[in-house]
């Protein structure tokens, strides 16, 4: 079990960044593959970068590639997502999620979910 809680969420300009954190519980934090996604109004939740469980594996989607970067820190039991030269459609509710087994950017396969991270980048 591995409950997620994100922070770092907020209101930027364009041009700005940001850094989300997503906090776990639970010892087995660093037995998984961490991601994150996010979700504007009306519209579906979307990948957008994943991370293996010791770091050495990344992917990303080609809308925040070289944009976002994602991170982890095994002994804070913590992923971050370091969102740099954001835009006005990069706003939604980011959400960062856990599974086990491989790297995957389908979302229904990731078993945990945090609550969310409000984002929201003014023009």
């Amino acid at each position: 079990q591995v409950q997620l809680v994100e922070s770092g969420g907020g209101l930027v300009q364009a041009g700005g960044s940001l850094r989300l954190s997503c906090a776990a519980s639970g010892r087995t934090f660093s037995s998984y593959n961490m991601g994150w996604f996010r979700q504007a109004p009306g519209k579906e939740r979307v990948f957008l970068a994943a991370i293996g469980w010791s770091g050495g594996s990344t992917d990303y989607a080609d809308s925040v590639k070289g944009r976002f970067t994602i991170s982890r820190d095994n002994a804070k039991n913590t992923v971050y997502l370091q969102m740099n030269s954001l835009k006005p459609e990069d706003t939604a509710v980011y959400y960062c999620a856990a599974r086990a087994g491989y790297l995957l950017r389908d979302s229904a396969w990731y078993n945990y979910w945090g609550q969310g991270t409000q984002v929201t980048v003014s023009s």
